[in-house]
């Protein structure tokens, strides 16, 4: 299949042409979309929720009536973190079942294995989860939190409090290789120092050597950006050797909700910004939570990608509506009128036409000695502004690629 060239097609679009009108949406058969989450294998305990979240959005969607009167026909597949199944299922997902649009992933290197796929085949995709930031590709909507609602936030309000010697761990992999990288950056800006820095293999469980590089430097506070079960055996391992320094984080407690599965105190003075978990007491979040928890009332925790995959689908069905069409253009072009919003479990958010990603309220949740939750600080209404502001305006032209700090995109 030859691959549209979409900067002709968003011409064209902002340009009102008659070759693009929006077609009438069919009232035959459902609209279908497909869901390759993990439902087993590493990343499972903070990705089957979001499987959950998409079923309980359908399914309230559907009660009412579907998507201009078509009900929703969800086709899952379990991707069991691996990222040639990730590859596999999308394949068939796009070619064989011929879904309208897919929502995929969890890791970034999840992300990174099918995005030629869903490009390939100029198919739509969401990607629901926290991440590293920086991909500006028209076929990618992104509802998860990015460094510049993250990091930004947390780590000059860190400093302030504990200190400007800051040590990173991360996974050796493009989220965390990214992500330090952001927050070496911003550590520098912040007139900090970085005492140390770490990339973890995945898989790796046994920090003995990490704990006393750590313990030998003269850190302030620890900056954990670790995935997946076997990294998370860190927690208990720095509190069983007394490491004492406080954590900041963009994934932890907000994904996989360790302040639950492990034993007190060891992610005491934990610091985690995050758009959404389920200790949120608002009228918005506990109205989701129960909602959630009676259709899914063995469910462990409520994450931040639960809540981001609830609003994808309520997003999808408001722009096929509003494009009259499933016709991934037709979305593109409502996406480009810049007021696509929703009102979800953790407030209002809305999406940035150019980049694509999703504007968050950004909660920093500190994980107590008990490991209960408290809130010392809240940012409403961040945006995504970093990719826009770099240069990614998918209403003009579309790169298909992942940018960094040091790698921006180029002028346009």
């Amino acid at each position: 299949m030859k691959k549209i060239d979409k900067r002709c097609l968003f011409t064209a679009l902002l340009a009102g042409s008659t070759f693009l009108a929006q077609p009438v949406l069919s009232q035959d058969g459902p609209i279908k979309i497909g869901v390759l989450e993990d439902q087993s294998g590493d990343f499972a305990a903070a990705t089957t929720v979001k499987v959950h979240a998409i079923e309980l959005a359908t399914k309230e969607i559907n009660d009412a009536g579907g998507i201009a009167g078509r009900p929703i026909e969800l086709v899952i597949y379990d991707t069991q973190s691996d990222n040639r199944r990730y590859q596999e299922f999308m394949r068939r997902a796009l070619q064989q079942d011929e879904v309208d649009v897919v929502f995929a992933g969890f890791s970034s290197a999840s992300r990174e294995a099918y995005r030629p796929i869903v490009n390939q085949f100029d198919g739509l995709a969401f990607y629901n989860n926290q991440y590293e930031g920086g991909v500006c590709d028209a076929n990618m909507i992104v509802t998860g939190a990015v460094p510049e609602q993250q990091f930004s936030t947390l780590i000059p309000w860190m400093m302030e409090t504990y200190g400007k010697n800051v040590y990173t761990l991360a996974a050796d992999y493009n989220f965390g290789q990214i992500s330090a990288e952001w927050v070496r950056q911003i550590v520098e800006e912040n007139g900090g120092t970085m005492v140390g820095e770490e990339f973890i293999p995945l898989g790796v469980s046994q920090f003995s050597q990490t704990i006393q590089n750590i313990q030998a430097s003269e850190a302030d506070f620890v900056v954990t950006l670790l995935v997946g079960a076997a990294q998370a055996s860190y927690y208990e391992q720095a509190n069983s050797a007394d490491v004492g320094l406080p954590m900041a984080s963009s994934v932890n407690v907000g994904q996989g909700y360790e302040h639950k599965r492990f034993t007190p105190p060891s992610l005491a003075d934990m610091f985690v910004t995050t758009n959404y978990i389920e200790e949120i007491d608002t009228p918005a979040s506990n109205d989701f939570v129960e909602r959630f928890r009676a259709m899914f009332p063995d469910e462990p925790y409520i994450n931040q990608e639960a809540a981001n995959s609830y609003i994808g689908i309520n997003l999808y069905k408001q722009l096929v509506e509003r494009a009259g069409s499933t016709d991934h253009d037709a979305i593109r072009a409502v996406i480009a009128e810049g007021d696509v919003c929703f009102d979800g479990p953790s407030g209002t958010v809305c999406l940035d036409p150019k980049s694509q990603h999703m504007s968050h309220t950004i909660y920093l949740a500190k994980v107590e000695a008990d490991h209960s939750i408290s809130f010392p600080e809240v940012w409403e209404n961040i945006a995504p502004y970093w990719l826009g502001d770099a240069g990614c305006d998918l209403t003009q032209n579309d790169p298909s690629a992942q940018y960094s700090p040091s790698s921006p995109p180029p002028a346009q």
